[in-house]
């Protein structure tokens, strides 16, 4: 849900911080949403439908290929036309349409710098970035300059660019170096521009090692020099602007927290693929309260519906903002917008893949249809998401996804002893185990979508929506494990009871109509009987 510190009409002068808040030029509180314009100036090969372990997979290796398939002169054109048209003045509107206050642009420190010997900087890769920033000044959305690939990369993945997965950012002087100059460069030409809400300054530093993959955690204390060093380069031309400081291990650990590095900075994690409950925040609550410094989940999503409808509104009550991964990709239902794959794209990934090489005029056909398709007007626009997002009626939540706070007795009740429901889901009392698959639509998987929620008599649970009108509705789906009797109020008023007949399968119940308000709490209670209650649809009827 949206809070009035999400509201676009907050979007006015420099952010900074106050213990544990961000305000903006005029001392109001704003809690940041938006998303990551991910595939831009950094390409990622999974956003052009490539599997894990192909060649297409960073951006270097994409430029390869299409270079190999289509020759240097159509490649030359491609990633001019790529770069013009991914992100459009007319992406940035639709952001804001969407209601969201800001976005975050990762960049590959090669759109800005030349891998050559000394400082031969890429002016074309800065006015790319100054033709997004004026648009979002246009309409009103805060803009994070992220470096997604620092040179060397930072990381040690195919997600920073590297060579050859070795985070040689700190390994290797003249990366060290250049990562500094290019800090110094955006906060030298960029001080004066209050639209942008602060510098991201490392996505994602040294990855967790798995397999046989190479430990760098011995690097953890050259990450935190670093950010010292980044940050005295940034501060010598830019006092104003907030920083975004990210640990290491994706950006979910928070032990390079060992100090406030700047007054002026926002703690930033990442989360994917986590239970959507309190559980997966309290490490970094506890590192804001320990700093007196503000949260920012800056990078998530990739999942199915009903997880972001818990996530993000959970974040907003805690105070803390997010930004979701990511604006645009091809044949996404988790993407705002939706890339069409163009007829013949399996035979680009076959030849990634080892197999049989497309001819030079077929591969450049292909790619040329993939540049219109890339083109705000002709990508599939997915409003569900920001339903979802949001909580605007069209989306559903899960019978264990039910409101944190006030907390127990109040929004709440029942066995449930803590916040975090899964430890109980064994046995009797709320969030029980239904052993069932439900089908997810994405792959992060935390078995929390195969819950249900038990009531009994006497027990009931509350869910919030937002911006609800007149003949928007509210249904259930639940088994009943014992003839049952439910009432549904809305802030207190009555919306209808409900009777159901025991059953081994799952019932939907007929809808209720929703009385019209800005936020409506939803109680569910059962007068008698016992149902498990696996989720609530939140309809509006489209005209």
């Amino acid at each position: 849900m949206l809070t009035q510190a999400m509201d676009r009409n907050r979007v006015k002068g420099f952010l900074h911080t106050e213990g544990c808040r961000v305000l903006n030029g005029e001392g109001e509180e704003v809690i940041l949403n938006g998303w990551g314009f991910g595939n831009w100036l950094l390409c990622e090969g999974y956003m052009w439908m490539c599997g894990e372990g192909n060649r297409f997979e960073r951006p270097r290796r994409i430029e390869e290929v299409v270079r190999e398939l289509t020759g240097s002169d159509f490649a030359e054109r491609f990633w001019k036309e790529f770069r013009e048209n991914y992100i459009t003045r007319e992406d940035v509107r639709h952001l804001a349409e969407l209601g969201y206050n800001s976005v975050r642009i990762p960049f590959t420190s090669r759109v800005l710098l030349e891998e050559e010997p000394g400082l031969l900087w890429r002016e074309e890769g800065f006015q790319l970035l100054d033709r997004c920033i004026d648009w979002c000044e246009e309409f009103g959305i805060y803009v994070f300059l992220d470096m997604h690939g620092a040179p060397g990369g930072q990381t040690g993945a195919n997600i920073d660019d590297s060579i050859d997965d070795v985070p040689r950012l700190f390994l290797d002087a003249d990366s060290w170096n250049k990562a500094l100059e290019i800090w110094g460069k955006l906060a030298d030409r960029y001080a004066d521009r209050w639209i942008v809400g602060g510098y991201d300054l490392l996505n994602e530093p040294i990855r967790p090692a798995s397999g046989n993959m190479v430990n760098y955690d011995g690097l953890v204390p050259r990450l935190i020099q670093f950010y010292e060093e980044a940050i005295d380069r940034i501060r010598r031309h830019d006092k104003r602007h907030m920083l975004s400081i990210e640990g290491h291990h994706w950006s979910t650990d928070p032990a390079v927290f060992c100090k406030k590095f700047d007054d002026n900075m926002v703690i930033h994690f990442h989360r994917y693929g986590c239970l959507p409950d309190l559980s997966c925040y309290r490490v970094f609550l506890e590192t804001s309260q320990r700093l007196d410094q503000p949260l920012w989940l800056g990078e998530t999503g990739e999942n199915c519906m009903e997880w972001f409808t818990a996530m993000y509104p959970l974040a907003a009550s805690l105070g803390f903002g997010y930004n979701l991964w990511t604006w645009k990709r091809m044949e996404s239902d988790c993407s705002p917008l939706s890339v069409k794959r163009p007829e013949g794209w399996e035979e680009i990934i076959g030849y990634t893949a080892g197999g049989p090489r497309p001819s030079y005029q077929r591969a450049q056909q292909i790619f040329t249809e993939y540049l219109q398709n890339i083109r705000f007007e002709d990508c599939r626009k997915n409003r569900y998401i920001t339903d979802a997002v949001c909580r605007r009626p069209g989306f559903a939540i899960l019978g264990v996804d039910f409101d944190q706070f006030p907390g127990k007795g109040i929004s709440f009740s029942g066995l449930r002893q803590e916040d975090n429901w899964m430890q109980y889901r064994m046995g009797t009392g709320m969030g029980i185990l239904r052993g069932r698959e439900k089908g997810k639509k994405r792959g992060f998987d935390s078995g929390w979508d195969s819950n249900t929620l038990e009531l009994r008599t006497g027990e009931f649970a509350v869910y919030t929506a937002a911006e609800l009108q007149a003949g928007d509705q509210v249904s259930l789906e639940l088994v009943c494990r014992e003839e049952a009797e439910l009432s549904l109020t809305q802030d207190g008023s009555p919306l209808g009871t409900l009777s159901v007949q025991p059953g081994e399968t799952l019932q939907k119940t007929a809808p209720l109509f929703l009385n019209e308000a800005e936020k409506g709490a939803v109680k569910v209670l059962v007068q008698k009987g016992r149902v498990e209650l696996d989720r609530l649809t939140f309809l509006r009827e489209m005209c």
